[in-house]
């Protein structure tokens, strides 16, 4: 599952980033989860994610120590959302990263 199309015109770290935590839903991800999702470097990661919870984008919880780090309830697509038929332009975009 991909993040709603509104948030999809972001650098593409932060789409990728937005996409891997949609995906885990409910149960969030940690930071190494995500640099292994999203595959690239710590400082890029680290970037995107201080822009997307200024953003208020992304949530992090603490729970026993441990951060995890959900997407806002906004960023989820709808059932409603899913039955779109995707795009020319959104399926380009998938394939072609800028």
């Amino acid at each position: 599952m991909r993040a709603k199309r509104e948030y999809r015109d972001r650098p593409s770290t932060e789409v990728a980033v937005l996409d891997a935590l949609v995906n885990r839903g409910e149960e969030g991800m940690t930071v190494f989860e995500l640099r292994a999702a999203v595959a690239v470097d710590i400082d890029e990661l680290e970037d995107a994610l201080a822009t997307l919870k200024e953003d208020r984008l992304i949530v992090v919880e603490t729970n026993h120590g441990r951060a995890r780090i959900k997407p806002d309830e906004r960023v989820v697509p709808s059932p409603e959302d899913l039955d779109e038929e995707e795009s020319l332009i959104d399926w380009i975009r998938e394939r072609f990263p800028l």
